[in-house]
């Protein structure tokens, strides 16, 4: 064998396997609900194998979990340097994302089964990857001088934003006032403020 060549063992991976198991998992929170999302269900949807699934979630709360959260747009608002605008649009992106069919259908079921985590199995980087946590850092980081106290624990901050958020998908629209997100964006940069 030259160098250029190189020993492959089994079958190459089927990169099609995750995308069809997320897609038909998250149409089967939106036309079954949490319940009848199985991962029984998820591979007749899909046509593949138990086996296959479980190879890559061990549990059928880690297989809703990423189908629901897959691609959580705020990881992608990247900062500008303009506090104001960066927050909305962060803000903007994470409660499209919880407002979404799936999401609405996979959280508070999440949330009802004990744990809005799944499985331990995840090394804390794996979390850390997924989580959107790190970009409101960045956007708190990427402000004006002067404009985000020292003091201030961007992490606390950051669970506010997540209050916000699951207040909205929650809480029955007919028993909260739905915050407008500007005035939410207002509030944090006054906890902001130095």
């Amino acid at each position: 064998m030259t160098e250029r060549q190189t020993a492959t063992t089994g079958r190459p991976r089927d990169g099609s396997i995750d995308a069809r198991a997320l897609a038909a998992t998250r149409e089967l929170l939106v036309e079954a609900g949490f319940d009848g999302t199985t991962v029984q269900a998820v591979a007749k949807r899909s046509g593949l194998h138990t086996s296959a699934i479980y190879r890559r979630w061990p549990t059928r709360l880690d297989l809703i979990y990423d189908a629901a959260f897959a691609d959580l747009p705020p990881g992608r608002v990247r900062p500008t340097g303009n506090l104001r605008n960066d927050l909305l649009r962060f803000l903007r992106a994470y409660v499209k994302t919880f407002e979404t069919p799936a999401v609405r259908a996979a959280v508070p079921a999440l949330i009802a089964s004990g744990t809005a985590l799944p499985s331990a199995s995840r090394s804390p980087q794996a979390w850390v990857d997924r989580s959107v946590r790190p970009r409101f850092r960045e956007i708190l980081a990427a402000a004006p001088p002067g404009e985000v106290d020292p003091a201030v624990d961007p992490d606390d901050v950051f669970d506010l934003v997540l209050g916000v958020v699951l207040v909205r998908l929650l809480v029955p629209s007919e028993i909260r006032r739905p915050p407008r997100l500007d005035d939410t964006v207002d509030l944090l940069l006054r906890l902001l403020a130095p």
